[in-house]
């Protein structure tokens, strides 16, 4: 998540163009979907594992809210709050969780990618005069 949101703030503070911020954000982001989801079931079996050894309850108050999220909205719902509330790992690691098929989150964290990717990089740039931005 601080990458999703670092990667515009420097590319901006760097003076790259939009198109190149937005590429490397994206890229940066469906990087990590890519892996996570490769290796995400078996640490997610690990992990449920390690919780039940402990006796640990197997559901949360946060993953609660996360199957209602994915109850009501789906996957779509998933990649849309990823990059600015679960970052690409954890979205992406719930997605595997919650048994969603590897292409589907890979379509749908796309797409969530490209659309936040763009929005930040918009931002940043409107934003660039801020003290934040200066070198």
């Amino acid at each position: 998540m601080v990458k999703f949101f670092g990667g515009p703030i420097a590319g901006t503070a760097a003076g790259m163009p939009f198109c190149l911020i937005w590429g490397l954000t994206v890229a940066g982001m469906m990087t990590t979907v890519l892996v996570v989801s490769g290796v995400g079931r078996a640490w997610a079996l690990h992990q449920r594992k390690r919780r039940l050894l402990r006796g640990k309850p197997l559901f949360s108050r946060r993953s609660r809210i996360v199957v209602r999220i994915y109850r009501r909205f789906g996957i779509a719902g998933i990649a849309f709050l990823t990059p600015i509330l679960f970052s690409p790992i954890g979205g992406t690691v719930i997605a595997t969780q919650l048994h969603v098929p590897r292409l589907n989150i890979m379509l749908h964290m796309l797409w969530s990618a490209v659309f936040w990717g763009g929005a930040l990089t918009f931002i940043s740039l409107k934003c660039s005069h801020l003290a934040i931005f200066q070198h």
